[in-house]
């Protein structure tokens, strides 16, 4: 299935009052086919929390980096990897934790 998806990446601060504030800042869009979606839980303990996997397909663009998130379907996926499938061409691992 291919999906069009947003593209942002975080741009922290510091609040007047000493904390951290994050923002997503707007840098463009890709269009993905996007694979099956895996759950697990990860943590420790009772602080265990779900986690949604995917793997996708898009064209290969320098914007597309680890850490930057991909808005679509409703949901933020976090870029975990990036790695080059043929010319032209890159995978993504992405996440998102529920």
């Amino acid at each position: 299935m291919r999906m069009l998806a947003g593209l942002y990446r975080a741009v922290e601060s510091q609040t007047p009052y000493g904390g951290r504030s994050v923002t997503f800042e707007a840098m463009g869009s890709a269009w993905l086919a996007c694979g099956a979606r895996r759950r697990s839980e990860r943590g420790e303990g009772d602080e265990r929390h779900a986690v949604e996997t995917m793997s996708a397909e898009t064209r290969d663009d320098p914007r597309l980096e680890t850490g930057r998130v991909l808005r679509f379907g409703g949901a933020d996926w976090g870029i975990v990897t990036v790695r080059p499938l043929r010319p032209g061409r890159v995978g993504l691992e992405l996440e998102r934790r529920r």
